[in-house]
């Protein structure tokens, strides 16, 4: 099938924002790209005691941003203020540790971040931070970014060889793909399309609950979203809230990877969890869910004329 002449050059635009932001690999085979893992890589240990971060992977699994598996099968967030506060020593530790593996895998520097919770991580670009903080989280592991500045998540419950080891590889896996797969010129390449992506429509990221979040508020809008998408395309919410997200069950894991890329792709972060696709809920910066609905709604009528839906 072939997208009708009206909407013929929204879906070439969409899919060349698309080629633009995967490494040169996927850009005309990504929807052959297999969600399949190729398994954990193993901690592996210094002659300090300490784990030699920068010795464990060889290769990584195809980018959860081409079709590939994401690296967590649900959401890595942070750890909450309540937590942190109860554990400072246990906090201090987790920060240290996940900055320590960062500084080994990417050479990036990373620091605790003023925003409790996070890791703050300083890239070399802004184009670097805003393709950084698209494919971690579509990996399922929440990130955040202003700038050349990108958040990582920390708590006081991260465990080394579990949630520690999740952040560690996921920027290991996501600073690979942007430094080693990718040309200096692919990479300006992204950065202006997100500049000019940013002029029409800021990145819209998920609220959060350190964010003077308010819980009713936020039910309310994902509610509101969730009825009028269901509304006009179908699509049914998932049953089990995340904060900040709202979740719309495509029934086809092929069909969540295709909308999530394309929302990504339309300067709005999304991620999957199985057939599910998720898509950020923020009041602040998109009042009334108007643009992720709009952009959901707009996709899905590509995927269905496309016979993807």
């Amino acid at each position: 099938m072939t997208v009708g002449s009206e909407d013929q050059g929204a879906f070439e635009a969409l899919e060349a924002r698309i080629r633009t932001i995967l490494p040169e690999e996927y850009q005309d085979c990504y929807d052959d790209v297999q969600p399949v893992s190729m398994g954990s890589a193993g901690l592996k240990y210094g002659s300090d005691g300490r784990v030699a971060w920068d010795d464990i992977w060889e290769t990584f699994c195809d980018l959860a941003m081409a079709g590939g598996p994401p690296h967590k099968g649900t959401l890595l967030g942070p750890g909450s203020p309540v937590e942190i506060d109860a554990q400072p020593e246990r906090y201090r530790q987790v920060v240290e540790e996940i900055c320590r593996g960062i500084a080994m895998v990417t050479g990036l520097t990373a620091e605790r971040s003023p925003i409790s919770g996070w890791v703050r991580v300083h890239c070399a670009s802004h184009g670097m931070a805003g393709w950084l903080v698209r494919a971690i989280v579509m990996e399922n592991v929440l990130a955040r970014c202003e700038g050349a500045v990108l958040d990582l998540p920390a708590g006081p419950h991260y465990r080394i060889e579990k949630e520690i080891k999740n952040v560690i590889t996921v920027i290991a896996k996501t600073c690979h793909y942007w430094s080693d797969h990718m040309w200096s010129s692919q990479q300006r390449d992204i950065s202006n399309l997100f500049a000019r992506l940013g002029v029409e429509s800021p990145l819209v990221q998920p609220a959060l609950p350190n964010d003077d979040f308010q819980a009713d508020g936020h039910r309310m809008l994902c509610n509101t979203m969730a009825e009028t998408i269901q509304q006009a395309t179908g699509l049914r919410p998932w049953n089990q809230p995340c904060v900040g997200w709202l979740g719309l069950d495509c029934l086809d894991i092929r069909a969540a990877i295709w909308m999530m890329r394309s929302m990504v792709a339309s300067n709005v972060l999304s991620r999957r969890e199985g057939t599910v696709f998720f898509v950020p809920v923020n009041p602040s910066s998109d009042p009334g869910g108007e643009i992720v609905v709009r952009g959901v709604v707009r996709i899905h009528g590509f995927a269905t004329t496309l016979g993807i839906l």
